[in-house]
């Protein structure tokens, strides 16, 4: 394997930034409450601090193989993650009657974080193979319609709409820009919007929470729970002004806003750092973003184009809604924020896949090796 250029240390540098400010930020999100729930401040900055490590370690060794190898089994990856979302059920440990995290030993996951990027891979792989034909419907679209349905509605099951919902638009983004046949998609989109509704709507708990997004008056515990955390959260990065309240001096952290070191790590980073400290953490997202579309431009083939597409779809995606719902402008979901928020699977996962998009960059020579001078005169 030959590499025409340097990994892009554009986008090594604000994803290593992003995830060396998120031990600080975990560690002063989590503070009160680890002291509460474990007697120990520090409990989750040790563990998140290890993840860390672990993302930092997977980034450096997916970087270095050819992604060009992950397509040939791409397939393998999505067959072990419906297997995966299915074994959830079966042994999987409920948690207030939701099926999310598998506990092999030591070691626990959430299925979902690998189905979401495995779908992305298998998707790139038949988006590339299948150019010539993707327009009919049968043979190009439909297969990833299947896929589609079956990873998602797997997730949705657990239950967890909000993740199934933003993969299923992952999936749909990518079959646009795959080339299908738009008003296939649009058809599609249409029947899914319907679907995605009725579901909504199937459960007391994504009622209330979207009865609490509109402005409900109605006297309804679950909606006021709903309505207490958004409240808690916009408080928080009210409190922040320009320049925050400085590092480890938030409030809401202690205890008043729930979920502060994880889906709503966002607002305690508006309350500490403030307007300049978000602006600052969007900006390394931008720049992550404005480097993979150079990447996606220049990949040397399809597959690498699709597969850069469908990575930055995600984090993009995933960005958006968790600080759109911490600002209030979606209802309160459960969404982590990239590289930021507390987790092991998010964020090994991710960083596997930033290491995945290195490799890209550097096959597509994004940063060009200089010229071997001694051959300048022959």
């Amino acid at each position: 394997m030959k590499y025409k250029g340097y990994i892009d240390w554009w986008v090594l540098l604000s994803v290593t930034a992003l995830m060396l400010f998120s031990i600080a930020f975990v560690f002063s999100a989590s503070a009160s409450f680890a002291e509460l729930r474990f007697g120990s401040y520090d409990k989750f900055f040790y563990s998140h601090t290890l993840r860390i490590f672990f993302a930092f370690a997977a980034m450096f060794v997916f970087s270095r193989i050819d992604y060009h190898f992950w397509g040939k089994f791409s397939k393998l990856f999505i067959f072990i993650s419906v297997v995966m979302l299915v074994l959830l059920f079966f042994i999987g440990t409920p948690i207030n009657n939701v099926y999310r995290w598998l506990y092999i030993g030591p070691i626990n996951f959430q299925p979902s974080e690998i189905a979401k990027f495995a779908l992305i891979l298998h998707f790139a792989k038949l988006l590339s193979e299948r150019q010539e034909y993707i327009k009919d419907f049968k043979i190009g679209l439909l297969p990833l319609i299947i896929w589609s349905f079956l990873i998602c509605g797997l997730i949705a099951l657990q239950p967890n709409f909000s993740t199934a919902l933003v993969i299923y638009l992952i999936a749909l983004s990518m079959m646009f820009i795959g080339n299908t046949n738009f008003l296939h998609l649009i058809g599609i989109g249409i029947v899914s919007l319907a679907g995605a509704f009725v579901y909504a709507l199937s459960a007391s708990y994504r009622r209330s929470r979207i009865m609490s997004f509109l402005g409900s008056e109605n006297p309804d515990s679950a909606v006021d729970a709903a309505r207490y955390q958004i409240d808690q959260a916009i408080i928080a990065i009210g409190n922040g002004g320009f320049f925050g309240v400085g590092p480890g001096h938030s409030r809401q952290s202690h205890l008043y806003l729930p979920e502060s070191y994880g889906d709503f790590i966002f607002s305690i980073i508006g309350e500490e750092y403030g307007f300049l400290g978000l602006f600052i953490i969007l900006l390394l997202f931008i720049l992550i973003l404005w480097r993979g579309i150079k990447i996606a431009k220049i990949a040397p083939d399809l597959f690498g184009y699709f597969l850069t597409a469908g990575i930055l779809l995600t984090i993009s995606y995933y960005t958006l809604v968790s600080a759109a719902v911490n600002v209030g402008l979606l209802p309160t979901t459960g969404l982590p924020i990239p590289f930021l928020s507390y987790g092991g699977t998010a964020v090994i996962i991710y960083s596997s896949a930033i290491g995945v998009l290195l490799n890209i960059s550097a096959q597509a020579g994004v940063l060009p090796r200089k010229k071997d001078l001694s051959n300048t005169f022959t």
